[in-house]
C-alpha cells in the first residue's frame, strides 16, 4: 500500500507540474480561483491564534527529522533492514505530501502569469540614464520622508507597524482588484533568533498562509518587510515582485515610518542595480543621500554583519536553489528585479484597475 501511495502522491506532483508552462491556465483556474478561497480559509483560521503556528508545525517537523535519523540509524545498526525500508517509504509518503500541500496550498502561484504582465508594466528598455534619472527622484523621496520621522515614528510597536502594514495592503487592495487581499495578518515569528543567523528578514508559510517577522532588525526596515510578506499572501509568489507590491503600499500609505521604509528599501535596490550598470553615476549620486538615510543602511549592514555565520551561508545556498527549481532562474538576485517594475511605473504605465 505504502509504494501505491508514493507512485500515486508522484503521479499527481507530476500531472501538477505540466500546468508550470500554462502560466494563462494557473491564472485562471488556479491564482484567480483556486487560491483566493484557500486565502479566505486559511487566514480566517490562523488569525484566531495569537502566536505563529507555521513556527510551531516547523519545529514540531524539525524535531521529527531529529528523531526519524536517530530511529532509522538504530533500525540499520540492528540490521532491521525490512523494518528500515518500510520507515524510508513512510518518510517518502510524508514528504511528497507536503510538496503536493506547499503547491496546492500556495506554491502554483509561482507559475501564473508575471506580474509585470497583469499590471501593464513590461516596458524594461530604460536607459542608463532613465535610471539615473528615477533614482534621483527615489533617493529626494527618501531624503525627505526620513527627515519628517519623528522620536515617536522611530519608537514604534511592532503591533502598531503590523497594523500600520495591514492597513496599507487593505488600501492597496481596495483601490486595483490586481491586489486583493483576504483577511491580512502578519505574526513576530518564534524563530526570530535562528532567521537573524539565516539573514532572514521574514517569511510567508504556504501551509497555514501565515505572514511572519523578524522582530528584532532594524526599526526602518521592519514595516516595508511587513508589506512584503502580506504581498505573499496575495499570491505575488516572485520575491521581485512581492518587493514591487510591498513598496506601493508602503508609498501610498500615510504613516511617515511606513512610507520611508518603502523609499528606503527603494533607493538601496536602485543603488544596487546602478552600481552594476555604471558605477561611476553610482558614485555621483551617493552624496545625494542624506546623512540621516545613510546612518540607517550603516545601521542595516552593521545588523546583520554581526548575524553572519556558516548557517546564513548555507540557508542562502538552499534558497537560491529553491528560488531557482520555482521558476526564478535569476534565485535570490530576484529580488533586485523590483527595479523593472518600479521603471516601467515612473515611465507611465499602469498597474491595473
Amino acid at each position: 500500500m505504502r509504494a501505491i501511495a508514493i507512485v500515486a502522491l508522484a503521479v499527481a506532483l507530476f500531472l501538477l507540474m505540466l500546468l508550470a508552462d500554462h502560466p494563462l491556465t494557473v491564472e485562471r483556474y488556479y491564482s484567480e480561483g483556486v487560491y483566493p478561497v484557500i486565502c479566505k480559509i486559511l487566514h480566517w483560521v490562523f488569525n484566531l491564534f495569537p502566536f505563529s503556528v507555521g513556527d510551531v508545525l516547523y519545529i514540531a517537523v524539525i524535531a521529527w527529522i531529529f528523531y526519524a535519523l536517530y530511529l532509522l540509524i538504530k533500525l540499520c545498526i540492528k540490521k532491521q533492514f525490512k523494518e528500515a525500508g518500510l520507515f524510508l517509504l513512510k518518510i517518502t509518503i510524508g514528504f511528497e505530501t507536503a510538496i503536493l500541500a506547499f503547491y496546492l496550498f500556495w506554491g502554483m502561484n509561482y507559475f501564473r502569469v508575471p506580474a509585470g504582465d497583469r499590471l501593464h508594466l513590461r516596458d524594461t528598455g530604460y536607459t542608463t540614464a532613465d535610471l539615473v534619472a528615477v533614482t534621483t527622484i527615489l533617493i529626494d523621496s527618501a531624503n525627505v520622508t526620513r527627515a519628517r520621522l519623528t522620536p515617536a515614528d522611530l519608537s514604534q510597536s511592532n503591533p502598531a507597524i503590523y497594523q500600520t502594514a495591514i492597513s496599507a495592503v487593505k488600501k492597496l487592495s481596495n483601490d486595483s482588484a490586481n491586489f486583493r487581499t483576504y483577511y491580512p495578518g502578519i505574526k513576530p515569528s518564534l524563530l526570530t533568533p535562528l532567521l537573524n543567523y539565516m539573514g532572514t528578514s521574514g517569511y510567508y508559510d504556504p501551509f497555514t498562509g501565515e505572514a511572519q517577522m523578524n522582530y528584532q532588525m532594524p526599526i526602518v526596515d521592519r514595516p516595508v518587510t511587513a508589506c512584503h510578506e502580506l504581498s505573499h499572501q496575495m499570491g505575488y509568489a516572485f520575491e521581485d515582485e512581492a518587493n514591487f507590491a510591498g513598496y506601493l503600499a508602503g508609498i501610498g500609505s500615510k504613516d511617515r515610518l511606513l512610507k520611508y521604509s518603502a523609499y528606503n528599501l527603494a533607493v538601496e535596490e536602485f543603488m544596487f542595480d546602478l552600481y552594476f550598470r555604471d558605477s561611476l553615476a553610482n558614485k555621483k549620486l551617493k552624496p545625494l543621500i542624506s546623512p540621516a538615510v545613510h546612518n540607517d543602511y550603516k545601521v542595516e549592514h552593521a545588523y546583520w554583519r554581526k548575524y553572519e555565520s556558516q548557517i546564513n551561508a548555507v540557508s542562502s545556498i538552499f534558497y537560491d536553489h529553491f528560488l531557482k527549481a520555482n521558476n526564478q532562474p535569476q534565485g535570490l538576485k530576484t529580488y533586485n528585479n523590483m527595479v523593472l517594475l518600479v521603471m516601467a511605473k515612473y515611465r507611465g504605465k499602469a498597474y491595473g484597475p
